[in-house]
């Protein structure tokens, strides 16, 4: 007797926030195709008829997103376009009965970490001799490593713990073998992310092993570069420093958002650090790693912050002179700690003061870009667009740093690869080069 024969599914993910998103769909992609599902990514095509959106779910901008996509595909569900529609990530680990009464057109909503569950909806196993290695869907010489899930911090204004739980760390030996993997598929830069990199191993090694790991991974043959996201300043362990300075595969780069510099905000924020504990720390790492990029992330807005306390921080990112400077409004988030007080600075307010932050580091970032001029850096190329090829440096995160463009018509690279620059030219946020060539006319590559 012939069996019926059915159309196999093919799930399209769709992913939006943050890269500890990116990486947890990434690990969703990687089951489904060990369960050999046809899977794609962030596909336009009409042909997947199962969706699965991860959500964000950290501010308001975030959440009208994520709602907005998932009723985009619930109307396409409506319209017969696709059959299942299944919705994961922080909005639903966050507001899943809220959701489940609103879209009745999602078949099923699951949490943050309930990928084993979001599997079995779809008749898949989760395989555990996967775990360590993972399809990736960013250009293929970078990936990003989390190293751990949650977080113990209590910051006034911050929804994360709700939404991926207390920090839990990755063993040491798990995250060697990962990276090993992605040395193996031609992986070339590690971006270690967390909630919270500086809290790596006191659950699990009863102390801050975050040096040690750094130590582990620039042994993995093949990886040049490893970067470091989202470090709290408080009780920074100053050893990550030294181990930036002795091994080279640790890029002279770190993301660490500090939030405010007024000392009655960061009281407020629950920040557990002062501004001169600040300053200290910025200029010991100076010190300690000549030509450190510091990154960091701003907030302006919060909860009975003042034009003097607002000015203070002006004051400050005039006065350090960061290399990066990112700056968010601030959202009144339910069950925050800052809920509970009145939201009494105006979304006017606040983003006038978010754009004279920017204002204030767009001259600095001009000004540290033209000192580059002349000087020669080593730089990956991540892409060629328009009429150029598009890299970056150790100094440059994908997507949210500085770029350094070189002319297609006079220069070549290949994607993927190292190559020597001559800074030539300098804007806002862009540096302009020259491949540097050998002496037989033929460009470094490294």
């Amino acid at each position: 007797m012939k069996t019926k024969t059915l159309r196999q599914d093919k799930v399209n993910v769709v992913t939006l926030g943050c890269s500890k998103n990116l990486v947890d769909s990434e690990n969703l992609i990687t089951q489904l195709k060990g369960n050999d599902y046809d899977v794609v990514h962030d596909s336009n095509e009409k042909d997947a008829n199962v969706v699965i959106v991860n959500t964000c779910g950290f501010i308001d901008l975030a959440k009208e997103e994520s709602v907005n996509t998932i009723l985009h595909y619930a109307h396409l569900k409506t319209e017969g376009e696709i059959e299942k529609l299944y919705v994961t990530g922080c909005l639903s680990e966050r507001y899943k009965q809220n959701l489940e009464e609103d879209i009745p057109e999602v078949d099923a909503f699951f949490g943050t970490l309930e990928l084993p569950g979001l599997l079995a909806k779809l008749n898949a196993d989760y395989k555990h001799e996967l775990v360590g290695e993972r399809v990736t869907t960013t250009p293929q010489h970078f990936a990003y490593l989390k190293i751990s899930e949650g977080c113990n911090r209590t910051c006034s204004f911050c929804a994360i713990p709700l939404m991926r739980g207390k920090h839990i760390s990755q063993p040491i030996e798990k995250l060697v073998k990962e990276a090993e993997n992605f040395a193996r598929m031609g992986v070339k830069e590690l971006i270690l992310i967390a909630q919270e990199l500086t809290y790596y191993g006191l659950d699990i090694y009863k102390k801050r092993a975050l040096p040690e790991l750094l130590h582990a991974l620039a042994d993995v043959e093949g990886i040049e570069w490893i970067r470091l996201h989202y470090a709290y300043p408080s009780k920074f362990p100053k050893e990550i420093f030294d181990v930036m300075a002795e091994r080279k595969e640790i890029c002279n780069y770190l993301d660490i958002p500090l939030q405010h510099a007024n000392d009655e905000v960061l009281k407020r924020m629950r920040r557990q650090i002062t501004q001169a504990e600040t300053r200290e720390l910025i200029e010991y790492a100076r010190t300690r790693v000549p030509g450190i990029t510091i990154r960091t992330t701003l907030l302006v807005g919060h909860p009975g912050e003042t034009e003097e306390e607002f000015q203070d921080l002006c004051d400050f990112v005039e006065d350090m002179k960061f290399e990066r400077v990112g700056v968010f409004q601030y959202s009144h988030e339910e069950s925050t700690i800052a809920y509970e007080v009145e939201d009494d600075v105006t979304p006017e307010i606040k983003a006038e003061r978010a754009s004279q932050i920017m204002e204030i580091q767009q001259d600095i970032s001009l000004a540290k870009n033209q000192e580059r001029i002349g000087k020669t850096l080593r730089v990956l190329f991540d892409r060629k667009e328009g009429e150029y090829f598009v890299g970056r440096t150790e100094y440059d995160s994908p997507e949210v740093d500085n770029e350094v463009l070189v002319e297609a018509k006079t220069n070549y690279v290949r994607i993927g690869d190292f190559a020597n620059v001559k800074i030539t030219g300098a804007e806002d946020y862009d540096l302009f080069g020259d491949v540097v060539k050998e002496e037989n006319g033929s460009s470094t590559h490294l």
